[in-house]
């Protein structure tokens, strides 16, 4: 069993021990606390110090303020953080900022408190006096290209001009309170600081190994405390090459991938790096021909046989590859025009699960240098735009889609083309759930229809992945209320009336008629003479060039085209019986 030091103790108490020295490893997350957390930190420890503002109903003998846990190990004499970095920082940011402050104080007790206070910043003599050569902490965050900030803040008490890091910010945002708080309470300076320093408690929590510590890292994790999985899983490859003396080389290579991820993943939930493992997990379940349909929490994936995934240099060299693949389909570079329009669509698929089965396909089907075979892959992707959008429309919901997929994810690393064999659609049944179902713009399956049926235009250019584009009603429901020009409202409603159009377009275009609209899709010189750019969705340009109006034949007509055309596509791609 593990020995743990455990031993609730003040700020004061642990920080002021002459033998702290605490040390942010290189392998830590950057410190990520915004003025938002410090206002949140301040606003609690100023109530807690003065209870309904009022100084005299604080028991000094009693009252606590819990803070946190800080899980430590030492290592080559240092305290060695796990876990706490982030509090642990903004506390010695606070302690500065008050000491600063108390620079030119002359009564008796603010005096002490700054003497205080200095044995929590600087490493001390055996007289208690502060060598402010020494802090009693140090960072080596290797993805924290600011650290050194928050070092020279520690030892100088200023932030120099053009410093715009988070540890400089918050600094003057602690700076600005204090100056409040002495303003408006000068005869109560010295109790906020040391109350904080005698009554808010840490946990600190010191584990005789790495191994310990980071086993009590996972633990909290798992009772909420906001730590990714991404960063158990960072600390796990940090052993790793540490033990293979290659350290330095894990740093930037994590270093490099966090900052691609940020750049290219946008998940509704976790972080970044969470998304890039979870798309490589979908690779390592394939390989395990694992079809259960009830996935497993990320965290709990990796960890099985003691991370032994998480050893191994190809798992890195995966996910760096992987992530290279995707930053290449968010900068729409290094594939063909018609890849890259496959893409463009499957960006509005109406639920992630394609995003999974290509990472699969991706890591699976990859030559040496990255590259795939451009006409199987083009095919891949036509196959999963027809099977994903008319499952969503036949069964609603992206757990259904796991069923058919999670299979065709094993054929992928067996060396099989993807069919979807196990399911086809019946043309006539698929024709009617199309054509009865209400097409709202808030279902996610009208912009992929929409998208999908602008690019089955061959005419249709390329567009950004980061335009902003909306769904526009051709025939305006202002204009419909306005004329009653419609026998069936409901053709309002349908994807005959419905197209995506540019958000700044949009926005104008709205309510006009259609004779109005014209001029917004094509583009027009307003009486400032400013250009207002035409649209990009060259059906609409197409539409406005040779049409006077828009009518709800026309909106019929237009509707019987794209159900018939992606009908015609889901044949295509051999998923009807």
């Amino acid at each position: 069993m593990s020995n743990l030091n455990i031993e609730q103790k003040s700020i004061y108490k642990l920080l002021s021990d002459s033998k702290a020295d605490f040390l942010i490893p290189d392998y830590q997350r950057p410190y990520a606390w915004g003025e938002d957390e410090c206002a949140t930190l301040w606003d609690d420890l100023s109530s807690f110090a003065f209870p309904n503002d009022d100084s005299s109903q604080f028991n000094s003998h009693d009252d606590e303020y819990f803070l946190g846990p800080i899980v430590t190990f030492e290592n080559n004499g240092k305290q060695e953080i796990i876990d706490g970095q982030q509090r642990l920082t903004t506390i010695m940011l606070l302690l500065r900022a008050f000491y600063e402050k108390f620079q030119c104080a002359k009564d008796p007790n603010t005096e002490k408190t700054r003497d205080m206070i200095s044995q929590c910043i600087w490493k001390t003599d055996e007289f208690g006096n502060p060598n402010t050569n020494e802090l009693k902490i140090d960072s080596e965050v290797a993805s924290d290209d600011d650290k050194a900030e928050f070092l020279s803040i520690l030892r100088g008490g200023t932030v120099q001009g053009g410093w715009k890091s988070s540890y400089a910010k918050n600094f003057k945002f602690f700076q600005e309170r204090i100056r409040t708080f002495v303003s408006e309470y000068s005869m109560y300076t010295a109790l906020l600081p040391v109350r904080i320093l005698n009554n808010v408690i840490l946990l600190p929590i010191e584990a005789e190994s790495q191994d310990t510590a980071l086993r009590i890292f996972s633990t909290l994790n798992d009772r909420g405390l906001p730590l990714s999985d991404a960063d158990i899983f960072k600390s796990q490859f940090y052993r790793h090459f540490s033990d293979e003396g290659r350290k330095d080389d894990f740093i930037e290579r994590w270093k490099a991938l966090e900052e691609s991820s940020g750049e290219t993943f946008c998940p509704q939930s976790g972080t970044p790096m969470d998304e890039l493992f979870s798309r490589y997990m979908y690779f390592q379940r394939a390989r395990q021909g694992n079809r259960s349909t009830t996935t497993e929490a990320l965290r709990g994936f990796y960890e099985r046989n003691g991370y032994e995934l998480l050893k191994k240099d190809r798992t890195l060299d995966d996910l760096e590859a992987l992530m290279g693949f995707w930053k290449a389909v968010a900068a729409q570079d290094g594939f063909s025009d018609r890849v890259l329009r496959r893409f463009f669509v499957l960006n509005y698929a109406p639920n992630g699960m394609w995003t999974y089965l290509t990472s699969v396909y991706f890591l699976q089907n990859r030559g040496a240098d990255g590259e795939l075979d451009e006409e199987r892959f083009h095919a891949f992707l036509d196959r999963t735009i027809a099977f994903v959008f008319a499952y969503a429309i036949e069964r609603p919901g992206v757990n259904a889609l796991r069923a058919p997929v999670y299979p065709e994810m094993i054929n992928i690393v067996r060396g099989k083309e993807v069919t979807f064999g196990g399911h086809r659609f019946d043309r006539k049944a698929l024709e009617g759930l199309i054509r009865s179902y209400t097409f709202t713009n808030n279902r996610p399956i009208t912009k992929s229809m929409l998208a999908w049926w602008a690019f089955n235009d061959p005419d249709q250019p390329l567009i950004g992945l980061d335009t902003r584009l909306e769904i526009e009603h051709i025939y305006a429901r202002k204009r419909a209320e306005r004329e009653s020009g419609l026998r069936d409202i409901g053709n309002l409603e349908t994807l005959g009336n419905k197209a995506l159009l540019e958000s700044r377009i949009n926005i104008r275009a709205t309510d006009y008629g259609f004779a109005d609209k014209k001029k917004y899709y094509l583009g027009f010189t307003d009486a400032r003479e400013q250009t207002k750019e035409p649209t990009k969705v060259h059906e609409l340009v197409d539409l406005a060039s040779k049409a006077d109006d828009f009518t709800e034949q026309d909106i019929r007509d237009r509707n019987d085209r794209i159900i018939g055309s992606f009908l015609d596509y889901v044949g295509a791609n051999g998923l009807l019986e």
